[in-house]
């Protein structure tokens, strides 16, 4: 049976892969996503009902012109779709003064002249009651970071996708793949495709699929916890903002109570926990809530009552914490998003425009040297 042929298909289909399928087919790619799971679902990194986006970048100021298209693509994803997908809280980074997130997050509003504040511990719970930070600490906040809600983003660039005329299947897990010069082939659980290109974003499961990454992206187990405050209303989106902060028990992240009931926080590399995306531990343990109510109980006024919902996710993390974005090192007609580490779902809306500017272009307007494979190599 001759195999049924598109121009591009993309592998994976959560937060990167939906916005890569969007963005080829918008250029009118006759483009097909295969996703392994549901659409959306929560069995890798890309649910949890709200995910942090920010401008204020400690990892690196390379990475806020990336976000300042990010921000727009979100805003055009919305009017085109007529749904609400960011919401602006402002932003907070916190911990010692010489810390690596405070002096980043200074660093990149400096660099690219962001409107911030340098506030004290209690200023800053002067503005924003639900923080009880030691007075030792300050804080950074920005006013233009908030959140979005990850399910709905996929969702919304799965619908829009095939409103341009994009097939998207769901269920069909990408058993191997083969490419040649000018074509690939794709053999899933259901079928074999061809294509001219082929574009891996495939979050935790890309180590499997793609040996040529070796051990660069390796996954990580996390979990979110979602727990009741003692005085709900300090937590509401009007008044308190997305966070992230440096503390002695780790490095935390968290919002405002949103969609679901209550306070929702993780922590960076939880409890340190590498694995595979087919043998996580996706069940929650009494040790994953505490290393949350570590922070919870310390640093929110009033600490957290009753625990409302734990949830696992992974992280996929590179050597040194930065994306992979780049032509597969033996085929160039075969494109690799991988290794967010973490912090990678903000920027979905762009990388799948950089994702597709590779796989058509071979290149990309965008800065993108520093994701390049190949810096592992040099290391």
């Amino acid at each position: 049976m001759q195999a049924e042929r598109f121009d591009t298909i993309v592998v994976g289909v959560g937060g990167m892969g939906s916005a890569a399928v969007y963005h080829l087919a918008q250029r009118g790619e006759r483009v097909l996503g295969l996703e392994k799971f549901d659409i959306p679902h929560d069995m890798g990194s890309s649910h949890g009902v709200t995910r942090v986006i920010r401008l204020t970048y400690f990892e690196h100021p390379s990475y806020v012109p990336l976000l300042a298209r990010a921000y727009a693509l979100w805003r055009e994803l919305e009017q085109a779709g007529g749904e609400q997908l960011l919401y602006i809280t402002g932003s907070i980074d916190a911990g010692a003064p010489d810390s690596f997130v405070v002096k980043g997050s200074i660093e990149s509003c400096a660099e690219h002249d962001l409107a911030h504040d340098v506030l004290t511990s209690a200023e800053l719970t002067q503005r924003f009651p639900g923080f009880d930070f030691p007075p030792e600490m300050m804080a950074i906040w920005q006013p233009d970071g908030g959140f979005l809600v990850p399910e709905r983003c996929i969702v919304r660039h799965v619908w829009q996708a095939q409103a341009a005329g994009a097939e998207v299947r769901a269920r069909e897990p990408v058993l191997d793949w083969q490419a040649k010069r000018d074509s690939v082939t794709v053999r899933t659980s259901r079928a074999t495709y061809a294509a001219d290109r082929l574009v891996f974003t495939a979050g935790a499961w890309s180590q499997s699929l793609l040996p040529a990454l070796g051990e660069n992206a390796v996954p990580e187990r996390q979990v979110m916890g979602w727990f009741q405050p003692a005085q709900p209303e300090l937590f509401a989106v009007e008044r308190f903002p997305v966070f992230n902060c440096l503390v002695p028990e780790g490095h935390y992240y968290g919002f405002p109570i949103h969609g679901i009931p209550g306070f929702k926080i993780g922590k960076y590399h939880h409890l340190q926990q590498q694995t595979t995306a087919d043998s996580v531990d996706r069940e929650c343990h009494l040790e994953d809530e505490e290393a949350l109510r570590a922070c919870t109980q310390q640093y929110l006024t009033g600490g957290m009552g009753a625990t409302l919902a734990l949830k696992t996710c992974m992280f996929t993390n590179t050597p040194d914490g930065h994306f992979i974005m780049d032509h597969h090192p033996e085929h160039e007609n075969v494109v690799i998003g991988a290794g967010f580490s973490g912090h990678g779902f903000k920027f979905c809306s762009v990388i799948g425009e950089v994702l597709a500017d590779l796989a058509l272009d071979g290149t990309t307007r965008h800065d993108i040297g520093m994701f390049g494979l190949d810096r592992f190599e040099a290391q």
